[in-house]
């Protein structure tokens, strides 16, 4: 049940994963930092919040600012790149991995770290018991994926699904700066449903499809690896269902808010 570390006797690949682990930690507190300095004197509701407020609208941005590269990365790998394009290599999809895709790993790691040590410390504020769970089961699946060079394609599926998150910062946003009424605040609740519904529900529909066609290579990999590709994935997406539950309450009431204020 150990992890088999790929090129474990390759310095410079162990210090690329260590340096992209510490360049996330490094640009969430520099992030975490100006999306204060910068928000002070451009939003009047910033100065408004309680000094946990700040906090949380700060842990905001850099979850943002994540969310947008991790995504964007794992929309490059998945569609545009040849790392995980079928017949681009004789090497077993599951087993594929680059320079860059190990630093996409390495910079989610940092960034999940980053964000736990915030949830922890100001737990329950921050986030409650399903928020520590998502995170630590990232957290697992990610770095079992750097450090054996297997699965990869799988975690930057999954990693996708962090675009919906722009969405939920910016309805936060809205709602402490007063704006729940306004049409950008309705607006936003449609995207993040309809992004939700893609990139939350029928990728992983996807996702669970693509490992079924792709079951003789998923076989293939080391035993731990192998049953939490077979347990984390459905773990989450059953988060997902119950996010997307709510999600969409809460557009149905805002919907119906906004058309009884006209």
């Amino acid at each position: 049940m150990t992890i088999s570390v790929t090129d474990a006797s390759d310095p410079s690949k162990e210090l690329l994963w260590l340096a992209s682990v510490f360049s996330g930690i490094v640009f969430c507190k520099i992030v975490y930092t100006l999306t204060g300095i910068v928000s002070l004197p451009s939003f009047k509701a910033y100065g408004k919040l309680s000094d946990f407020g700040k906090v949380e609208w700060n842990n905001r941005g850099f979850s943002t600012f994540h969310a947008l590269v991790a995504a964007s990365f794992s929309l490059y790998f998945v569609l545009v790149s040849n790392t995980f394009c079928p017949g681009s290599s004789n090497e077993l999809l599951i087993r594929r991995t680059s320079s860059l895709s190990d630093m996409t790993l390495g910079f989610s790691i940092g960034y999940f770290l980053s964000d736990l040590a915030m949830v922890l410390w100001y737990f329950p504020a921050l986030g409650g018991l399903e928020y520590v769970l998502h995170h630590v089961l990232s957290l697992f699946s990610i770095i079992q994926s750097l450090l054996s060079g297997q699965g990869q394609v799988y975690i930057l599926m999954v990693l996708f699904t962090e675009s919906t998150t722009p969405f939920v910062n910016l309805r936060w946003y809205l709602d402490n700066a007063g704006q729940k009424n306004s049409n950008l605040y309705v607006i936003n609740g449609i995207a993040l449903f309809l992004g939700w519904l893609v990139a939350r529900i029928l990728l992983f529909i996807y996702f669970f499809g693509h490992m079924f066609k792709h079951f003789d290579q998923v076989k293939t990999v080391y035993p731990l690896g192998f049953y939490s590709l077979l347990t984390v994935p459905p773990i989450l997406a059953m988060m997902n269902v119950f996010w997307f539950w709510k999600i969409a309450r809460g557009m149905i009431k805002t919907l119906k808010k906004a058309r009884h204020s006209k």
